[in-house]
């Protein structure tokens, strides 16, 4: 709905155009095809009163879009001194770019604040319990930590599970089948942690 032809075509019925021949025609790309699916889909009761409701949900819209807009030129600017940790975040497979910024901003460039891998996800509350019982393993369930990076982190292993011929993928499937999805999740999530860990320590992508 809110792609060119769709925008194109709720301007035109806010702008008083009603014949469906006319709108379906407004259609861009690949959308042409479904030109005769679009002229009976847009037949029908279109009042003054919807065309009022249009208009306002496309101007608030769009308000949202400039503020996000001024918002991530915002994030660019604050984030102009880790661009290099950024980026070599972002080639770590499900870290997006969005994602390593907010990975940068919960943990830092620096990671000589963090002795090893494992000091950090401890403290980011990603490492798994310790409880072993007559020398099995009764429980691995994660210290508390940073909740707002726990959940990029499983986001961004949610995002590596849908990926293809990967480690990541591989490895969430592997544990999936045995623990859960949720738990396999976090256990992706703390793998890429590791990986965040070394990539900043050694500056290398």
């Amino acid at each position: 709905m809110l792609g060119v032809s769709g925008r194109l075509m709720l301007q035109a019925l806010v702008a008083g155009e009603r014949d469906p021949e006319v709108l379906a025609d407004l259609a861009k790309a690949q959308l042409r095809k479904k030109i005769p699916e679009l002229r009976e889909a847009l037949q029908g009761r279109f009042r003054d009163h919807h065309a009022l409701m249009v208009r306002l949900s496309l101007d608030h819209a769009k308000y949202l879009e400039a503020a996000i807009a001024e918002l991530d030129a915002q994030v660019d600017r604050v984030m102009a001194p880790f661009v290099e940790a950024r980026d070599h975040l972002d080639t770590i497979t499900g870290v997006g770019k969005r994602a390593a910024e907010c990975i940068i901003a919960e943990i830092g460039a620096d990671m000589t604040r963090f002795p090893t891998a494992g000091h950090l996800a401890s403290w980011a509350g990603m490492a798994p319990g310790n409880n072993i019982t007559g020398g099995k393993r009764q429980s691995g369930t994660t210290t508390k930590g940073n909740v707002w990076l726990a959940e990029i982190l499983n986001q961004c292993a949610w995002s590596a599970a849908r990926s293809r011929n990967t480690y990541l993928s591989a490895q969430y499937w592997r544990l999936a089948r045995r623990i859960g999805k949720k738990k396999a999740a976090t256990a992706v999530g703390h793998s890429i942690l590791v990986i965040c860990w070394h990539l900043l320590s050694n500056n290398a992508d």
